[in-house]
């Protein structure tokens, strides 16, 4: 069942299914997160790539 979580629909699922997403999303900056939920990212992994590179 891990692997459920490798992959989401849409942003709105990987916060509200993934605690560690959750809470790093939580910790960014209001305009960092706008970026975010512009680009609907699917995965941690994708979040913290897209994040690396807007710094």
């Amino acid at each position: 069942m891990r692997g459920t979580l490798d992959q989401h629909l849409c942003l709105t699922d990987l916060l509200d299914q993934d605690l560690t997403s959750y809470e790093y999303f939580h910790s960014l900056p209001r305009e960092i997160q706008q970026k975010i939920i512009q680009e609907d990212i699917g995965s941690f992994e994708e979040m913290q790539d897209f994040v690396a590179g807007l710094r």
